[in-house]
């Protein structure tokens, strides 16, 4: 399959390296101009556009996939496909699904969890917005870059599943952090209190699979001094949008609404470029 790739960063690079891998013909754009083994890059969208089956983008937010959409789409054949992998507002994934309805073209908002390491690993979940037909074009594609890859319904619905998922991921983190810092006041083991925790109904990703405390559990950004597989500037972002949302249609998240807060003032003392676990570090600190 003939694929164009647009935005080639963190997560858009290992996802086209595992495309090209696989067999397809890949051909990226970014805008830092990176030369990329097994795949060709070309100097514009535009060119990443034209002859493609499938142009797959991974971009930092709605003003910019409008943007690319506006630039690339009516260079697109008809019957192809616009998938993309990028986590923005609902609002700009309606847009550009209604340009794309012009041009006859199909679209997919289909935003990822899983990082940077399930990224290179091609162990995505795809959350995914858009028509049964066009979603069936694309198996193949998503069989590559993860594990699991749902349709949760017409467009829009993949924005709006991420969103949900991603609000609960980071209120999750932050009760899992608060418990690990009450614990070392109240002299408690981290191990022990991770080995009751996560086979009881304390059990959560950001405990099991992620768990903020260095040494604890499996293997996870905390043991490598919180070097982002999910920086605190993302998680700030997703909840941004998922509050955003929540306003759009008057429903009422004050938990979601405070755990943004609180990410909005860890990543203005911290910078953006930490994961997102790192709130274990600050609670450590405040206490």
């Amino acid at each position: 399959m003939n694929v164009g790739f647009i935005g080639l960063g963190n997560m858009g690079k290992p996802m086209a390296i595992n495309l090209a891998t696989a067999g397809h013909n890949v051909i990226g754009y970014d805008v830092s101009n990176e030369n990329i083994d097994g795949i060709k890059t070309v100097k514009s969208g535009a060119e990443c556009a034209k002859d493609a089956q499938v142009v797959i983008t991974m971009l930092p937010d709605g003003e910019v996939l409008v943007k690319v959409a506006k630039e690339i789409l009516p260079l697109m054949t008809p019957g192809s496909i616009l998938l993309d992998c990028s986590t923005v507002d609902v609002e700009s994934t309606l847009e550009v699904a209604q340009m794309a309805s012009k041009f006859d073209i199909g679209s997919l908002d289909a935003p990822v969890s899983g990082g940077i390491l399930g990224a290179k690993a091609g162990t995505l979940t795809f959350m995914v917005g858009g028509v049964e037909a066009d979603f069936n074009k694309a198996k193949n594609l998503f069989d590559i870059m993860g594990q699991k890859f749902v349709l949760c319904g017409p467009a829009g619905s993949g924005q709006a599943v991420k969103i949900c998922n991603n609000m609960i991921l980071g209120a999750t983190m932050i009760a899992t952090c608060e418990a690990f810092a009450l614990a070392d006041k109240l002299n408690l083991s981290r191990e022990k209190m991770f080995e009751v925790v996560s086979t009881s109904s304390g059990y959560s990703w950001s405990m099991n699979a992620y768990c903020p405390a260095p040494g604890v559990g499996p293997t996870s950004p905390s043991d490598n001094n919180y070097e982002p597989g999910f920086s605190a500037a993302l998680m700030l972002k997703d909840l941004k949008l998922s509050q955003q949302a929540a306003k759009s249609v008057g429903a009422k998240t004050p938990i979601g609404e405070k755990a943004t807060e609180l990410y909005n003032d860890f990543v203005e003392k911290e910078g953006g470029n930490i994961d997102f676990s790192g709130m274990l570090r600050a609670l450590e600190e405040k206490s």
